[in-house]
């Protein structure tokens, strides 16, 4: 790359030039510049020329001098001024090449200098004119040979951003017209859009920062460009102009709308500016016209208060034939169309919400939601998403209310009838049977963890490059926690129950103990399983249990509002599975214990007096024995000699809860479980143990037993990072079940390391910690 700046540091040296063999060096470069135009430089010029002097009052930090000055200069008699063998170069600011010519009309200021033009070398044109910036870039005798427009404003705009047009590189100059546009772009760093659009969000502030040059390079560039005079007609009229984005405005309004957000003061300017009175024209641009639309579809949706199903759902369609285009509009991005954004869901859920799900078998219910209807709940959910205000909350929710009461209604005692006939799909605790866990398999719990949420979970981890699959498995009765975690644990078969228990609570099948944390973490321990803490990663070749991502408590904590917080956790439990990965395990199975209702507004109340129970939850109550109700009453999964009560339909105990779960629905008991691995990397269920680990020095010997066909063996510091990898080379265990590598770095001797077994794949298959070169 070659610059303009290189270009004529190029030209001044070149000028000195000579034949040694028949010339002697010039004395000197005398640089004229009669105008002073090439004087805004002279400091970058210096930089890259430590010989080029200027003459001017005495300055000799800044290598300018009078005209004695420099003849000392170029004697060697000033202290910091070295030419340092070059020739050197006088730069002439306010002096023409015929002042210096004309020896005897001379000024006596300069008459020190003026014999040097026998001695030296004048930089001029061939036409013997001083170097103007225009000849220079234009002529092709000695200049650039660049295609420079002459008018006056080219060349004001030329002056102004010579310092800009050094750094540019010729190549990208040739065959392109340099006119006042160009060179007010180049004083503008090139964006005019962008600086139009950074004075419309800052006003006065921008034209302060930009200062007396760069100012009216913009003020011209726009005026150019668009036609407008920033000076003359000031924000306002700008705003007015974006707002109607028509003609050379159009691009300014679509860079607008393409990162609006850097430019946050921009909707209240326009806010400014009326609308058109047109009443067909595009309003689209002024914020107020969206506010206003907000408004009639926020009024249109509480109306639906009064509607049945069928026309709630004809009248969001509607709605969503006039508002769904506002979602394209810049002021969805920047939040201000909540309803707008919200009406997309609300219309999904009109769509799914059409057919019901009451009808067939279980299994056929089952099958229905997996397939479409866990749509419904999802829509639900995504609608309340975007609302922040209680105004557009009220509207919403009459909306949801309005299209999926009765239809959940329906579906749930449906459910419940069915039930009731052929008895639950889940199986009791007597009768399951023990789940198969892979080794290296994690058990991730999530408590509350709904189908429709796993669901887009599962398409979000898909999306990462993770392979899932996604099942259902149908939720211990009652779907609370207390009853519904422990029957997803791998240590299912050593929990029962006792009647007795008002708190669907079981126990220690051994010895009837409660189930409390501490005793639930002894049987996975005695089982063999390890409890992860929040942050541990465990030994990634045996199983454990985990438990992160409490869904079920920000939802009875913040009722509706769990919408806008389940993507947040769902964030987190992602980065943990990663952790869990990254730590070298292979399988993660994601379980949950129930799912939830969630109803904006509240779900209907069953009443229930206090008297005939000994605990009531959300859905699900202990009826005191001897006492009369009408409450259908199921076994406990723990113990089916102990029944108790589920509320009716989608119906709750307790007036005004918008989230709860207990009951019998498809959305607290239909759970999904995620079998995640990392995808390309299919799980192999190799087992191998190595059984002996003996040094010699620096060899490491082991035996393995178990299915060791194939498997290599390496020593690591960190089992699950081929990185940290300390042998000369990883050894393939041979078939009599040994194997040895040797360490090859003797200052490791007495580091703790592991020796591991892992496929050819990479994956680990067994581990276990040693001391290089032994005790």
């Amino acid at each position: 790359m070659t610059t303009v700046l290189a270009a004529l540091e190029h030209a001044l040296l070149n000028s000195g030039s000579f034949n040694p063999d028949i010339e002697v060096a010039p004395a000197a470069v005398l640089w004229p510049d009669k105008d002073r135009l090439w004087q805004p430089v002279i400091g970058q010029l210096q930089a890259r020329l430590p010989q080029l002097w200027t003459l001017g009052d005495y300055a000799p930090e800044q290598k300018t001098g009078p005209a004695i000055w420099l003849r000392c200069a170029m004697a060697n008699r000033v202290e910091g001024v070295d030419a340092a063998g070059a020739i050197p170069i006088l730069y002439l600011p306010g002096v023409s090449r015929q002042e210096i010519r004309a020896i005897e009309s001379c000024p006596e200021a300069l008459k020190p200098l003026a014999e040097l033009q026998y001695r030296g070398v004048i930089w001029s044109q061939v036409n013997a004119k001083d170097w103007t910036i225009l000849a220079f870039l234009r002529s092709d005798q000695g200049g650039l040979g660049l295609d420079v427009a002459q008018d006056r404003a080219a060349l004001h705009a030329m002056q102004l951003a010579l310092y800009r047009l050094l750094d540019v590189d010729i190549s990208l100059l040739k065959g392109k017209r340099l006119d006042k546009d160009y060179f007010n772009t180049l004083l503008i760093d090139g964006d005019p859009i962008r600086d139009l659009l950074q004075w419309l969000d800052q006003g006065d502030a921008f034209k302060a920062a930009k200062g007396d040059t760069a100012w009216p390079a913009f003020v011209e560039i726009i005026k150019s460009q668009l036609g407008f005079d920033p000076d003359k007609q000031g924000t306002l009229s700008a705003a007015a102009l974006l707002a109607a984005h028509e003609g050379p405005w159009q691009p300014v309004w679509d860079r607008y709308c393409e990162a609006p957000k850097r430019y946050p003061n921009i909707p209240a300017l326009l806010e400014k500016t009326a609308l058109p009175m047109d009443m067909f024209a595009d309003k689209s641009g002024w914020p107020q016209w969206n506010r206003q639309q907000e408004h009639e579809l926020r009024l249109a949706l509480t109306r639906l208060e009064q509607s049945s199903p069928a026309q709630a759902r004809k009248a969001i369609a509607d709605l969503d034939n006039t508002h769904g285009e506002r979602r394209t509009l810049v002021w969805a991005e920047l939040g201000l169309s909540p309803l707008a954004q919200s009406l997309k869901w609300l219309k999904k859920l009109a769509e799914v919400t059409k057919s019901s799900i009451a009808g067939g078998t279980i299994a056929d219910m089952a099958n229905t939601y997996q397939t479409v209807a866990w749509q419904a709940d999802d829509a639900a959910v995504q609608a309340l998403k975007p609302i922040d205000q209680q105004e557009d909350f009220d509207a919403v929710s009459t909306a949801i209310r309005a299209m999926y009461t009765d239809w959940a209604q329906d579906a749930a005692r449906y459910l419940q009838d069915s039930v009731q006939k052929h008895g639950y799909p889940g199986l009791g605790a007597a009768e399951r049977k023990p789940v198969k866990y892979a080794k290296s398999e994690t058990v991730f719990f999530v408590d509350g963890l709904r189908f429709d949420v796993g669901k887009r979970f599962a398409e979000t981890l898909e999306a990462k490059g993770y392979s899932v699959e996604l099942s259902t498995r149908w939720s211990a009765l009652p779907s609370v926690t207390a009853t519904a975690k422990p029957a997803v644990s791998p240590v299912a078969q050593l929990i029962s129950g006792v009647v007795g228990s008002d708190a669907f609570e079981p126990c220690v099948k051994e010895t009837e103990q409660k189930l409390s944390g501490h005793h639930f973490q002894k049987l996975l321990e005695t089982s063999g399983w390890q409890k992860l803490a929040k942050a541990e990663t465990g030994e990634s070749t045996g199983q454990a249990w985990c438990e992160y991502g409490d869904i079920d408590s920000e939802g009875h904590d913040r009722g509706w509002k769990l919408a806008k917080h389940i993507d947040a956790i769902l964030a987190e439990v992602e980065d943990r599975i990663d952790g869990l990965f990254s730590a070298g395990w292979k399988q993660v199975r994601l379980v949950t214990d129930h799912g939830w209702l969630l109803l904006p507004g509240g779900l209907p109340k069953t009443e229930l007096p206090a008297a005939l129970v000994d605990s009531k939850w959300g859905r699900c109550a202990s009826i005191k024995p001897g006492s009369h109700t009408d409450e259908l009453l199921y076994p406990w999964h723990w113990n089916a000699e102990q029944h108790f009560a589920l509320a009716n339909g989608i119906s709750c105990y307790k007036l005004g809860e918008e989230y709860t779960h207990g009951g019998l629905s498809l959305q607290e008991c239909l759970t999904p479980e995620l079998i995640i691995r990392k995808a390309g990397n299919a799980y192999v269920d190799v087992k191998a143990e190595i059984t002996d680990v003996s040094w010699r020095g620096l060899r490491c010997n082991v035996a393995v037993e178990g299915a060791f066909e194939g498997l290599l063996l390496d020593v690591r510091l960190d089992a699950g990072d081929a990185s940290t990898s300390k042998v000369m080379s990883t050894k393939t265990i041979k078939d009599s079940g040994v194997g040895s590598v040797v360490v090859d770095d003797e200052d490791l001797d007495g580091v703790t390391a592991v020796i591991v077994l892992l496929t050819e794949s990479g994956e680990l298959i067994a581990q276990q910690q040693t001391r290089i070169g032994g005790e």
